[in-house]
């Protein structure tokens, strides 16, 4: 399906967007090597635990803002309502700036009553506060992205992300290492270790603050210029703007909000009946931290792309919406659908396979727990890439309250199911994984069922479900035999990996060309997809 340039203008941005996700969360996966083996998976679970609570004052105070900015500013851009488009802009910057303060105050001053009440661990609120002025940056950095994002351009934001996860992991690991030197005499040695990577977060957000404000300042004259050209009759208030911001953020943050409480939720929840069990702070931290740390941290590689993914389509849905054009909405749902299943389900496949070696690859953990944990939740990947995408569907399309619902419902069988599964089967960090998956899955399903009713849509399934699905399982048992074969011959596992890892890229690739899965259009409209296609027009798969 398309439209051309225009309607595939959100997967280029989209692209761009994705290609700056991966990065980020390979840099966040590789500082947390030398991350972990500095503080330990204790302290890890202190940082967890820490950014859990911060992630949900995040959300209430300002996480939706960019979201809501870019949805805004998009719908008046199409209509060429630039005084009205700056107007969101200011009026958002003054939200962000209130709030933000606001919420930062809340969580540093509070955080030890936070850290004890709902984790049941004191040393978390070490890392917490450390945290907490990080939510007034992020507040004021989400409109300036927002912003970007709504003039139909991703660049801006990419560039500051990877620039705020450069300098986080650079900060995160010398931090860390010098805190856990200095207080190597405290009892809470790991929890100022973890303080040392919260510092990184903190010193990478102002980073990346000081760049999008640069670029600000660098457009500020086309803003200018704009402003003059606008000589429509169409003139929002400041009331107006602020109620048509709050009507959008609400959704927003009770959908988000949801997603994250449920992390927090299952935090809480797994330390108090484990601590009921006898378990103690140490041990229930070093269980959070392998599967925050590890299990968490290695799914979201590749649903990172799907968030990237949403981004980018939510204020494209809206421009597309207040055109008119509902041709163009369903393509660009198609699009998006497709493009996230050709990443998640060969993720899922490649993860659950290659589960103990890139474990043993990345964290030098060859123990079964994260193994199993990885191997079991790896589903996970393809539920929480299509929640994602789904969300961002319905959000773009004026839809705001029905993933609030979704959501909602998704919670409450999620946290049932947990419950049980810790207090009367013992299952440990397993009950965490098997709600994990159950609650995207939910979520998943509900929201695929409004999007066909609310669209009148049905996604095309051979070449968005089945032959990526058949190519992935090819590409496992390839990914297996080569990996245990070369592992039989080097003993290395480190080599090993990296060649199973290549030879299934490499393969999925062909297969999914050979298959007829993805046409030449589609894969010139993919991040290098131009390069790809000659290489693939030389070598005869297209």
């Amino acid at each position: 399906m398309g439209t051309g340039k225009k309607s595939n203008s959100f997967l280029v941005q989209g692209g761009i967007l994705a290609v700056a996700s991966i990065i980020v969360r390979l840099i966040g996966l590789l500082y947390r090597i030398p991350l972990t083996n500095i503080i330990g998976d204790e302290g890890i679970g202190y940082y967890s635990n820490a950014f859990a609570i911060y992630n949900i004052a995040l959300i209430l105070s300002s996480y939706s803002l960019p979201l809501a900015v870019s949805k805004l500013v998009a719908d008046r851009r199409v209509k060429k309502q630039y005084r009205n488009s700056y107007r969101i802009f200011l009026c958002a910057m003054g939200f962000a700036i209130v709030v933000g303060t606001i919420a930062s105050l809340v969580i540093y001053f509070g955080a030890d009553f936070l850290a004890n009440s709902i984790y049941e661990s004191p040393r978390s609120a070490i890392p917490l506060r450390i945290l907490a002025p990080t939510i007034f940056v992020f507040a004021v950095m989400g409109v300036l992205r927002g912003f970007y994002q709504g003039k139909n351009t991703m660049l801006p934001t990419s560039l500051s992300q990877v620039l705020e996860q450069i300098i986080n992991a650079i900060v995160s690991i010398v931090a860390a290492y010098y805190l856990m030197k200095y207080h190597s005499a405290s009892p809470d040695i790991a929890a100022f270790g973890a303080a040392g990577g919260t510092l990184g977060t903190f010193i990478g957000a102002c980073a990346a603050l000081i760049f999008l404000a640069f670029i600000f300042a660098l457009y500020k004259p086309i803003i200018d210029k704009q402003l003059r050209k606008d000589t429509g009759n169409i003139r929002e208030s400041y009331p107006d703007v602020f109620k048509v911001l709050l009507v959008t953020i609400v959704p927003v943050i009770l959908s988000q909000t949801v997603y994250q409480i449920s992390g927090v939720l299952d935090g809480s929840i797994f330390g108090h009946v484990l601590s009921e069990k006898g378990l103690e702070e140490a041990s229930r931290s070093e269980l959070w931290g392998i599967y925050s740390n590890k299990y968490n941290l290695l799914i979201n590689v590749p649903v990172s792309i799907a968030s990237a993914m949403g981004v980018a389509i939510i204020p494209s849905l809206a421009a597309s919406k207040a055109g008119g054009t509902n041709y163009e909405v369903k393509t660009k749902v198609h699009q998006a659908v497709k493009f996230n299943m050709i990443i998640a389900i060969p993720a899922a496949v490649g993860m659950g396979v290659l589960a103990s070696p890139i474990l043993q690859l990345l964290f030098g953990d060859a123990r079964v727990l994260p193994a199993n944990l990885l191997r079991i939740g790896s589903i996970a990947i393809v539920s929480f890439a299509l929640s994602t995408i789904t969300n961002a569907v319905l959000q773009g399309i004026n839809m705001m309250r029905i993933p609030v619902i979704h959501s909602a419902i998704s919670l409450v069988i999620h946290i049932i199911l947990l419950y049980i599964l810790l207090q009367f089967f013992n299952l440990s960090t397993y009950a965490l994984v098997i709600g994990n998956v159950t609650f995207s899955l939910v979520v998943c399903i509900l929201n695929w069922i409004s999007v066909g009713k609310n669209l009148n849509y049905k996604q095309e399934v051979k070449k968005t479900f089945l032959i990526p699905a058949v190519c992935s399982v090819i590409m496992g048992a390839l990914a297996f035999i080569t990996y245990f074969g070369l592992h039989s011959l080097t003993g290395r596992n480190s080599i090993s990996t990296l060649v199973a890892v290549f030879v299934s890229i490499i393969t999925y690739g062909c297969l999914l060309l050979l298959f007829k899965g993805l046409t030449e259009e589609e894969l010139r409209e993919m991040p290098l997809g131009r390069t790809l296609a000659r290489i693939a027009g030389k070598i005869h798969l297209i």
